[in-house]
């Protein structure tokens, strides 16, 4: 089975950017399997990704990346982070929209990304 990454942004259906998020991804990894769980999450609303992720996440298998881009802090220095739980991945930016999935079971690990280039 293909490698699977799920996408959930408040970039609004209609935005080039998703293409673009897409795109770059494809390009690096042309074997994933890209899933939107949603890009209509309100402008910067981080409670509701973090319901929305919460209630997604659990049914994808384990191996499972998930990508969420929601920030009121965008273009700022803030970090994003990675952990596992359960198996299941999780890519955020540190702002608590990973809060209700860490509260699911312990943490298999969390890193801090400092990669410039991504």
């Amino acid at each position: 089975m293909k490698p699977i990454i799920t996408l959930t942004t408040d970039f609004g259906v209609d935005s080039h950017y998703t293409a673009i998020m897409r795109g770059v991804m494809l390009s690096i990894a042309p074997h994933v399997r890209l899933v939107d769980i949603s890009h209509r999450i309100p402008p910067q609303d981080v409670r509701q990704a973090a319901w929305i992720l919460d209630q997604v996440a659990w049914y994808y298998p384990r191996g499972t990346v998930h990508l969420v881009v929601v920030d009121p802090g965008v273009g700022t220095d803030r970090a994003c982070v990675a952990i596992e739980i359960d198996g299941r991945r999780f890519v955020a930016p540190d702002n608590g929209v990973l809060s209700l999935v860490s509260r699911r079971a312990s943490l298999d690990w969390c890193v801090r990304l400092e990669n410039p280039k991504y």
